[in-house]
């Protein structure tokens, strides 16, 4: 059939099972936005307040389901705009097609009105971008941009249209979506040789990273760490791999980890790293990190194999199907000298404690958890809120714990929130956000009550940067520069004036109350709850320390 760039646009689209995109149009993407109008009953089109907030809606929406996650732009700064949130995800490895409208062929290259070469502008941050000049281009390219943002490591992936090509007609073949290739599983005598590794550790420990929660590994690591006795840790992008509180979960690791995790790993004798890439956040110092064990790192990108830290063995590929080869060779064994150190450990983590009429992060997160069923999910904005909601937000499932990891973007957490509440509308949505990062993206609070989209914001208030004052207090003489925010901003006041509803905590009692009355309530809430400015994270390892000099 003959149909024009657009109606070729949405049918490729559809062919690669997308329900919903994310976007907001302008006067080169009119016409692909024509036919988004013309086909909303087979794609749902969510309108943000910008073209950030969309991306990383595009973003929450793929963290959430596993599915590639889609947002449209237009040309000039609506393409520029969502350069942040290409950026956020290509750091995360979540995948993304990106689709921009440029001016038409005939104005390329002449400084035309909102014209930028954007492909140019996001090579650095995508896995690959294409600029699309020809009708009959069209089609294989989305197609072949969906396979790249899918397979491997996932990630972004732009495509540039011309505003001629998305009117021009040409032939259109559907073709079914091609199932995504998956590298060759290792030979038989690697995975024997780790397996007798294993076996033959007196002290053996789990790192888990983001890879083995993007291959859906969550099971097959938590058997394999039950039936070898291994103690296991996580990075802030694996929260929700393993149940936290279990006998052999140690925590978060890291510069805001858990002294345990910090100190199983320091003094194991073999390391299985699973789907990380040891970055300076968990090994604050590469040249000293694991020094007394084995290092062997499975993971599906051969680039991040003895990038930051040297490994003893690796092996490429999909974390779950190879763990799933490796766990019948490993021999069912107790450890109980190395599990009772760690649980000595473990006695040694640092507990927050309570103080009567005060409102602390770990008591907000308390009563958030209690509250929440196992659907819910957490999405966080960056800073302080972030680590204290990663260290005490409890038990969580995989894909349920959202937020911005190695590029720490903040004003991330609306966009994602929204994103997460729309893929997921049977789920309680709530995000835990602080002053400082709210206020770059409060202006999606918009969005949610367009969208009946039943997000309760939680605003840890402390009127600072808290995580930049806390550098300044550690390292910077307690020179607060420009980190105290002398803001007016009533949260309360501007909820109701977006149309959703505002309330205040300032003690743990006032807190629980609230936060019952805003899931009760199903309509977007913020709840302004006022913490201490002087609030640490804690524990802490500065960088280019280790475990010996963590900060209690």
């Amino acid at each position: 059939m003959k149909i024009n760039g657009s109606q070729i646009l949405i049918e490729t689209l559809v062919e690669q099972g997308v329900d919903t995109v994310f976007g907001y149009p302008g006067g080169a993407i009119l016409n692909i936005y024509d036919a988004l109008y013309q086909n909303s009953d087979r794609i749902r089109h969510i309108i943000t307040a910008h073209e950030q907030g969309a991306a990383h809606a595009a973003d929450g929406y793929a963290r959430a389901t596993g599915r590639t996650g889609v947002v449209m732009a237009t040309s000039g700064p609506g393409a520029t705009n969502l350069v942040t949130g290409i950026a956020t995800a290509f750091m995360d490895s979540v995948p993304m097609v990106a689709i921009t409208a440029n001016v038409p062929n005939s104005l390329i290259g002449l400084d035309s009105f909102q014209e930028v070469y954007i492909a140019g502008i996001t090579m650095p941050i995508t896995k690959h971008n294409f600029v699309v000049r020809k009708v009959e281009d069209l089609a294989p390219t989305v197609r072949r941009a969906f396979e790249i943002a899918e397979s491997g490591r996932p990630g972004p992936v732009l495509i540039d249209i011309t505003k001629d090509v998305t009117s021009a007609e040409y032939e259109f073949e559907p073709q079914p979506k091609m199932p995504r290739v998956k590298p060759a599983l290792p030979g038989k005598d690697i995975l024997q040789e780790i397996a007798g590794l294993i076996d033959s550790a007196k002290k053996p420990a789990i790192l888990v990273g983001g890879g083995a929660q993007i291959s859906g590994a969550s099971d097959i690591v938590a058997e394999l760490a039950r039936k070898a006795d291994i103690p296991a840790a996580h990075t802030l992008m694996a929260a929700g791999v393993l149940d936290y509180g279990e006998e052999h979960d140690l925590g978060l690791v890291g510069m805001h980890g858990n002294l345990s995790a910090g100190k199983a790993i320091a003094n194991c004798d073999v390391l299985l790293a699973i789907g990380t890439r040891f970055s300076d956040r968990v090994a604050t110092d590469k040249t000293r990190f694991a020094q007394k064990s084995k290092i062997v790192h499975i993971d599906i990108d051969a680039a991040e194999i003895n990038k930051n830290v040297k490994s003893s063995l690796s092996v490429i590929g999909d974390v779950k199907e190879v763990l799933t080869a490796l766990l019948p060779l490993v021999k069912a064994q107790k450890r109980p000298e190395w599990m009772a150190k760690v649980a000595e450990w473990k006695e040694m983590d640092y507990k927050p404690q309570d103080k009567d009429g005060v409102l602390r992060p770990h008591q907000i997160m308390r009563q958030i958890t209690a509250a929440l069923d196992e659907e819910a999910i957490i999405a966080t904005d960056v800073g302080q809120h972030q680590m204290w909601a990663a260290q005490y937000c409890g038990k969580i499932k995989p894909r349920h714990f959202i937020t911005s990891g190695g590029l720490g973007t903040m004003g991330y957490g609306f966009g994602a929130s929204i994103g997460a509440q729309v893929a997921k509308p049977d789920s309680r949505v709530v995000m835990v956000t602080g002053d400082g990062s709210f206020h770059m993206n409060l202006n999606e609070m918009c969005t949610a009550v367009s969208f009946g989209l039943p997000i309760v914001v939680v605003v840890m208030n402390n009127h600072v940067l808290g995580m930049v004052r806390q550098w300044q207090t550690l390292f910077y003489g307690k020179r607060y520069s420009a980190t105290t925010l002398d803001r007016q901003t009533d949260y309360v006041k501007l909820a109701d004036a977006f149309g959703g509803l505002g309330f205040r905590a300032t003690t743990e009692e006032e807190f629980k109350e609230v936060f019952a009355k805003a899931l009760a309530s199903g309509r977007p809430c913020i709840i302004d709850a006022v913490i201490d400015r002087d609030e640490r994270v804690l524990p802490m390892i500065a960088p280019g320390c280790t475990i010996d000099e963590i900060i209690m």
